[in-house]
């Protein structure tokens, strides 16, 4: 087929944070393109299910909570929380209208046609979208992932009983009773929302430790502070059976390495064991592309598949299942097809876990930064600072976390940082600019950060690396 016959240049599968980024980024070069979005609206799970409408969700049920728990009298301002679910709800629904609206928008300013419908493929350069056939000389799958399911456990969102992640941003009232399945990010988030609103929440993880993939100092004191909160965590437990009974259920579950069985009662039972990429319906067959043992789509640094002109990024390619990696894939990809030189740097990929407070990394974790120094202790160092001593955190009552610093000990590049704080997700930029630069543990040690914030304890920490924190 001769390139003056295609339809497009680019077209985009899936509409979510890779999605329409990879779509805008393609159409700012230059190049004609079309994005395929089956959802009445764009952004996929992330702006109309995930990233966002939780976070509104996070956000409101903390103040809610500082009002509950006394945080708030304890600085002079005293109120009696009364709960509206349904105005909580609203402002969530607002957000996600006005932003999955603003995406829209930038399609029509950056004139990206939406092709609305679900997208398979007739070979590498048709693509059937709804009732449509469209031609594109390349082809970008960015169809994300959806949640992964557990046997025996069978979600029914509008019953409210079981629920998904989905499903539990939309629960019609508290629950008395709670139980996540999952002690990983999107569990720990949702379960404290409704912990704040008045829950009794149970957390049941397979593993020994909650947030895996996280720092294990992070992991332990992960333990102690949702413990604290009023969470029952039931780690190293699986759940082998689930027995709904009207508005309630009926969870069985045993030790992970085996033994006896036992019941827990919930009216409510979150789901949120992972998730997968969204491959089904794509007819990858009729290109012949295949799949890796973990289902998903492997492709090179450049993000080409296998096949000719089929390109892939986020959550359907290996790497952490993150929202900001799949935007920087997206702009990557769409560079990459115009002829430019489009990388991302998958060392640096900050994580965030977005409680009270939060928890984020970014690069090696000590375990990790062991191993790659051949399992030598001494190979690296780690300095730490404690947010109790930050003046900012103990100012704003926030006495929880710390900051994990850890370096190579013969360069002093930094490998790792790792933090707790109510303000972590924001702190942790920091860090991951510095290391895309390759800062050593003494550049951030010796960078003039304001006073007072919390970012001053990554400073302190940084010190702590080949000397010690002032404020310890």
């Amino acid at each position: 087929m001769a390139d003056q016959t295609y339809d497009y240049d680019v077209l985009v599968i899936g509409a979510g944070p890779g999605g329409y980024v990879a779509a805008i980024r393609a159409a700012q070069l230059g190049l004609k393109t079309a994005c395929a979005e089956s959802r009445e609206t764009l952004g996929g799970t992330c702006l109309n299910v995930g990233c966002i409408p939780s976070k509104a969700m996070l956000h409101a049920s903390e103040f809610f909570d500082a009002a509950a728990n006394g945080t708030m009298a304890r600085m002079g301002v005293v109120v009696e929380p009364k709960l509206d679910l349904e105005t909580m709800h609203g402002q969530r629904r607002d957000a996600v209208k006005q932003l999955t609206g603003g995406i829209e928008f930038l399609f029509k300013k950056n004139k990206v046609d939406w092709k609305k419908g679900r997208a398979s493929f007739v070979d590498a350069h048709t693509v059937r979208v709804g009732e449509e056939t469209v031609t594109a000389k390349n082809v970008i799958i960015a169809t994300g992932s959806s949640v992964t399911p557990l046997p025996g456990v069978e979600v029914d969102n509008e019953a409210q009983v079981v629920v998904d992640s989905t499903g539990a941003l939309e629960l019609r009232q508290v629950p008395k009773k709670m139980v996540v399945i999952g002690g990983g990010v999107i569990g720990l988030e949702l379960g404290s929302v409704w912990r704040r609103l008045g829950a009794e929440v149970t957390v049941v993880e397979f593993l020994d430790q909650l947030l895996p993939g996280m720092d294990m100092d992070l992991r332990k004191e992960a333990a102690k502070i949702f413990k604290k909160q009023g969470m029952t965590l039931m780690m190293g437990t699986k759940v082998t059976g689930c027995a709904v009974n009207g508005t309630s259920a009926t969870l069985t579950v045993e030790p992970a390495a085996g033994g006896d069985s036992q019941a827990i009662e919930a009216d409510c039972v979150l789901v949120s064991i992972g998730r997968r990429p969204n491959v089904d319906g794509l007819n990858l067959e009729a290109i012949g592309l295949e799949l890796n043992q973990r289902g998903q789509i492997e492709t090179d640094h450049d993000f080409r598949t296998a096949v000719d002109g089929v390109w892939a990024i986020g959550d359907v390619i290996p790497g952490p299942m993150l929202a900001h990696k799949a935007e920087d894939e997206g702009i990557a990809c769409a560079e990459n097809i115009a002829g430019q030189t489009g990388i991302v740097n998958h060392a640096v990929i900050p994580g965030v876990v977005y409680t009270w407070p939060e928890f984020a990394g970014v690069g090696l974790t000590e375990e990790q930064a062991i191993e790659k120094a051949g399992g030598d202790k001494a190979g690296i160092k780690i300095g730490k600072f404690p947010m109790m001593a930050n003046s900012r955190a103990k100012t704003n009552h926030e006495p929880d976390g710390f900051v994990k610093v850890i370096a190579d000990a013969q360069t002093d590049r930094v490998l790792g940082v790792w933090c707790i704080a109510s303000v972590a997700g924001t702190m942790i930029a920091q860090a991951a600019q510095a290391m895309e630069f390759g800062a050593t543990s003494e550049d951030i040690a010796y960078t003039c950060h304001a006073h007072p914030t919390h970012s001053e304890a990554i400073k302190e920490a940084a010190m702590g690396v080949r000397g010690k924190p002032i404020h310890i």
